[in-house]
């Protein structure tokens, strides 16, 4: 059996002009995040490692995640930031070099305006990744899947993974456009999925597994468990759901899979796309 991993997590120490993102809905998230805390749902829910995501667009902050997986073994690698699109992308890289647990980098593209993914510079950032062995984390809303999915073709050696199933508008219980868009991405054999982010983007008090359903319907055949990966979002996930409830609901709708199946989604595929 697998080690079981949680694909996506953040920690950071809060400051409102740092994480201005989060607003008065969100208030139960203004406080420190740190490794404890994370250890502490862990083992609660049965996850033995984890994979640290960034949330500040920085270098000081993959620094930080960085320096906090080297002394937590349960954080078994590190997504962090770099400045793609800069022309002191090699400088910051070479920077970072000797760190083993920096497993890939995330730009928060959902942020950006659209386009932002045809850009030159940002691809020649991009097209160096492979050959530093490194991942790349895809954050966009439904909207920019279109876009996504040519940027995507443009990398075909690169390794990606989309995070939160691409944001769909599961609140509004919209489907489409978002599902064959996702069928089309999940063509793209070196893209892989995050099965995370989903209850945030529901209503926050009043969905239910079977508002969820659709949408991991479309995930799961369009990728299937040798592509998918669980992942918390946590603390993100606390103003919708608890960290072990999530899992919970995962391990329930995964639960007619053979063993073999859900050892991937649970832990094997982030295992082998991240190299952990």
């Amino acid at each position: 059996m697998s080690r079981s991993i949680d694909a996506h997590h953040h920690l950071w120490r809060y400051t409102e002009e740092e994480y201005g993102w989060i607003d008065g809905t969100m208030s139960s998230l203004r406080q420190d995040f740190l490794p404890a805390d994370l250890m502490a749902v862990m083992r609660e829910a049965g996850i033995d490692g984890a994979v640290a995501v960034q949330a500040r667009q920085t270098m000081e902050e993959t620094r930080w995640l960085l320096g906090l997986a080297e002394i937590c073994d349960e954080i078994l690698g590190v997504v962090g930031w770099a400045p793609l699109a800069s022309p002191q992308f090699a400088e910051g890289m070479e920077a970072l070099a000797g760190r083993k647990k920096l497993r890939g980098l995330r730009h928060i593209v959902q942020g950006e305006p659209d386009g932002f993914m045809r850009g030159a510079a940002f691809n020649a950032g991009i097209a160096q990744l492979d050959s530093l062995g490194l991942t790349y984390d895809v954050l966009i809303y439904e909207r920019q899947l279109k876009e996504a999915t040519e940027f995507v073709d443009r990398h075909p050696q690169q390794r990606f993974v989309v995070d939160h199933i691409a944001k769909p508008k599961i609140r509004e219980g919209v489907v489409q456009p978002w599902a064959d868009e996702m069928r089309e991405l999940a063509r793209r054999e070196n893209v892989w999925c995050k099965v995370s982010g989903m209850v945030t983007e529901a209503d926050w008090s009043a969905w239910t597994p079977a508002t969820l359903r659709p949408y991991l319907d479309v995930v799961t055949e369009a990728f299937g468990p040798r592509r998918l990966m669980a992942g918390s979002d946590w603390p993100v996930c606390l103003v919708a759901s608890g960290y072990g409830r999530w899992f919970s609901i995962l391990r329930d709708y995964f639960s007619a899979w053979s063993e073999q199946e859900r050892d991937a989604i649970f832990g094997g595929t982030a295992i082998e796309f991240y190299r952990l």
